[in-house]
This record gives structure tokens, C-alpha cells and sequence, in this order.
């Protein structure tokens, strides 16, 4: 016949454990003495980190380093892919750019592709869907001339366009007024600047109505492009536009221009059929056979900041990983201590189970204080890289100010605890299975 249990006989607060008390086994905990096993077990974990500060900070030191690294490394480089999507925030997926593409091959041939001024005719008469077509025509080679006010010299890239750039680009004048189609029929000899340009030749901030020299030859400003800032620490607003026929005629008969084609797409819905239309028609314009790879690349500004993303995703996967590996060594030391703190602290072990303490008590009292060292020390080291990032991102010229997304906050503190729960319990284990009579023993 099995026992009975007696009315008055009161049960381990975690009733179960057959170490605890064997009249109980089988029977569950009522959640009050569950909350209180778990505070008491949160107490004691605390008033252990407590007692031994300066090895506490040691055991968190890899956690706080490797979080710390993991931050900094996710935060710079999500500052700097936010500051170039927002590069392309003011063109869309109906923004299509068509540009020459020269392969390494054709390169050491010395052959170099470009568009031709036939390209842009066939794109306006024979596509499509597309509308606000504007072409951009470097002038004066990629090098440059010389721009001069007076005595002061600046160095810049001048493009020759047409009065459709600015709605094409979203690129607006901030004083004065674009070029216009007069401009260009007429091939007036006027320029609108950048803003970095602008400084560079000393001029002031509104200089509409004055001249300067290109080439030693007189322009007029007809006004100033609004500011793009800088992508990658490089100006983006050390250049100057001029009327396409202009840009023609300074480059001269004798030199191919460097020619891109731009343009909108209708309904961008069939921006994707519209792309086709325009591979397939300057693969024909260009006499480009099957399998032959192409000579030019249409490129959407969508296109590029997904491209970007993806890369920017990887970047942060891979280092993040590398960095990452720290704290498995944080990990690793946090069991080396937790190891040293069960052989000290034996004799309270045995004392805690020789007074009734469960099993499961020992087990989650020490496993609680691993997790508590790694999340502690994870806050620190997040703490620390984003400070760390911030001046990182200071130190360095013209680099965008830090972002550091929830997810890297949240995962960092979340992998921090499993990493303390992981390597704590092989210690707790340990401190759990001692007997009273031997941990009593234990010297």
C-alpha cells in the first residue's frame, strides 16, 4: 500500500524534485512558490556579482568587447548605407540612366565604347512609354579645365545637358534659373554651378550675372544648383552644367563624346517591358550579335539602391559574424569563472541542500548569474559601441552620423544571455549535482 501524504506535511517550494522531498514528487508548485523560487534565485545571483565586483567585470570584459565591436561595425555601416539611400531618394524606379560600358577586354585592346548622337534619336523616335529625355555629354574631357574667377582656379567636371536634366535628376537651381531650350539652340556660352564650385572660385552665394572663365574663354552664371553634399567623403557638388551644343562645340569635332542618355518612364508599372524595349534597340543600333555581351548598361536608380543595400546587407552579416566570434570567447570565459565559483563556493551548496534546498534551486541559481554577467555585459558593450561609433564617425571627414537599428540593440543583448546560458550550464550542472554530505566535506 503507498503512503499517504500527511495534511500537515508541507511540500520544497519547488515541488517535483525528488531530492527535495519524495512525498512530493509528482506534484506541481502553485505559481506563487514558482515567483518566489525565482526571485530568490535572482537575489542570490545578484548578491554574488556583488560580492566579487572586480571579478564580475573581468568575467564580462569578452562579452563587453565583443558587443562593443559587433555595435560600432553594424552601426558605421548602417550610417553609411541610410546616407546613400537617401542619395537616391529624390529619383525613382521610373528614372532609367543608358551610359557606354567598356569591358576589361576591350580596354587592354585599347577600344573604348561609346553612345552616339544617333542613340539618342532612336531612343526618342522609335521607343515607347518614355518621356523627359535629356542627354549629358562631359565637356572637356573627365580631367577637366581650367575654371577660373579672376585669380582664383577651381577644378571640376562639366557636363553639357539640356533644360530636362533638372526634372529628370530633381536637381532644381537654389538662386537664379536653369538652362533652357534657348540656351541650347542658340549655344549660348552661359554655366549653372555646383555649390562646392562655387565656393572654390570664391564667388559669392548668389552670383547670377557674373563671368568666369573656362578655358580662357567667357561664361556667364546663370545660377546655383541646389546642394548634394558628399557620397564616400568625394563632393558631389564640384561640377558645372552648360547647354549640350555648347559642351559640343567645346569639346570640338575631333574628340567622341563621352555621352550618357536619361529619361523617365510613363507609367512605372512597365518600366521593366520598357528597359527590354531599349536593350533590344541599341543591341540592333549597336550591331551587337547573339550571345555578344552588350557595350552599354541601363541602369534604374532603384536598381542601384537595392544594389546598394544588398551589399551593404552582406557587408553587415559577414563582419558582424567575424566580430561576432569574441563573444563565444566572452562565453568561454564566463564558464572558466562560474567553474571557479562553484569549487569556492561548495560548502554553501551543500549547506543550501542539506537545509532542503532543491536541486533545480542550485541549478537556476547559477545559471541565472551566468545570463545576468552576459546581459550585463552586453548593455555595456552596446553602450559602448554606439559611443565608440558616434566618435569613429566624428573622426573621420564628411563620414554620416552612426545608425544603430533595433535589431542590432535587441539581438546583441538576446545573444548575449543565450551565450550566458549556453556556457553556464555546464557550472550549473556541476553545483546542482553535488551531494550535501560531500560539498559538506569539501575544504
Amino acid at each position: 500500500m503507498n503512503p499517504t501524504i500527511s495534511s500537515t506535511h508541507t511540500c520544497a517550494p519547488l515541488i517535483g524534485d525528488p531530492d527535495a522531498d519524495p512525498q512530493c514528487a509528482g506534484q506541481q508548485a502553485p505559481w506563487s512558490a514558482r515567483f518566489y523560487l525565482l526571485q530568490e534565485c535572482l537575489r542570490s545571483a545578484l548578491a554574488s556579482i556583488r560580492a566579487h565586483g572586480m571579478r564580475s567585470f573581468l568575467t564580462m570584459l569578452g562579452i563587453i568587447i565583443g558587443v562593443a565591436s559587433v555595435v560600432t561595425v553594424i552601426s558605421l555601416v548602417q550610417g553609411l548605407s541610410k546616407s546613400i539611400s537617401q542619395q537616391f531618394q529624390g529619383l525613382g524606379g521610373n528614372v532609367l540612366t543608358l551610359r557606354a560600358d567598356t569591358s576589361i577586354e576591350d580596354a587592354l585592346r585599347g577600344k573604348v565604347n561609346r553612345l552616339k548622337l544617333s542613340d539618342l534619336e532612336q531612343l526618342r523616335h522609335r521607343i515607347d512609354g518614355i518621356q523627359d529625355i535629356t542627354p549629358t555629354v562631359v565637356a572637356g574631357g573627365r580631367i577637366g579645365a581650367d575654371i577660373r574667377n579672376g585669380s582664383h582656379v577651381a577644378y571640376g567636371t562639366m557636363y553639357g545637358t539640356t533644360a530636362l536634366y533638372q526634372d529628370v535628376q530633381a536637381l532644381y537651381p537654389l538662386h537664379g534659373r536653369f538652362l533652357t531650350e534657348s540656351d541650347d539652340l542658340t549655344r549660348r556660352r552661359v554655366v549653372v554651378l555646383g555649390e562646392k564650385l562655387r565656393r572654390d572660385l570664391k564667388l559669392p552665394p548668389n552670383p547670377v550675372g557674373m563671368h568666369i572663365q573656362i578655358a580662357g574663354e567667357w561664361f556667364k552664371v546663370l545660377g546655383v544648383m541646389e546642394p548634394r553634399g558628399e557620397m564616400f567623403g568625394i563632393s558631389q557638388d564640384a561640377y558645372l552644367l552648360m547647354p549640350f551644343q555648347t559642351a559640343l562645340a567645346v569639346n570640338g569635332v575631333v574628340e567622341e563624346p563621352d555621352l550618357s542618355i536619361s529619361f523617365t518612364v510613363s507609367d512605372p508599372d512597365q518600366a521593366t517591358a520598357v528597359q527590354a524595349r531599349v536593350v533590344e534597340l541599341m543591341r540592333l543600333a549597336h550591331g551587337l550579335k547573339p550571345g555578344q555581351a552588350n557595350d552599354f548598361v541601363l541602369e534604374s536608380a532603384d536598381s542601384l539602391r537595392k544594389s546598394f543595400s544588398e551589399i551593404s546587407t552582406t557587408i553587415t552579416i559577414v563582419v558582424g559574424a567575424v566580430v561576432g566570434i569574441s563573444l563565444i570567447v566572452g562565453g568561454v570565459g564566463i564558464m572558466n569563472i562560474m567553474l571557479v565559483s562553484v569549487t569556492e563556493r561548495t560548502r554553501e551548496i551543500g549547506i543550501a541542500k542539506a537545509l532542503g534546498a532543491p536541486r533545480a534551486f542550485i541549478l537556476l541559481q547559477f545559471l541565472i548569474e551566468a545570463m545576468l554577467l552576459a546581459v550585463i555585459g552586453g548593455l555595456i558593450g552596446l553602450l559602448i559601441g554606439t559611443g565608440l561609433a558616434h566618435v569613429i564617425a566624428a573622426l573621420i571627414p564628411n563620414f554620416p552620423p552612426p545608425t544603430v537599428p533595433w535589431w542590432a540593440s535587441l539581438g546583441a543583448c538576446g545573444f548575449s544571455g543565450m551565450i550566458g546560458v549556453v556556457f553556464g550550464i555546464l557550472p550549473a550542472s556541476n553545483a546542482a549535482n553535488l551531494t550535501p554530505i560531500d560539498a559538506l566535506r569539501h575544504e
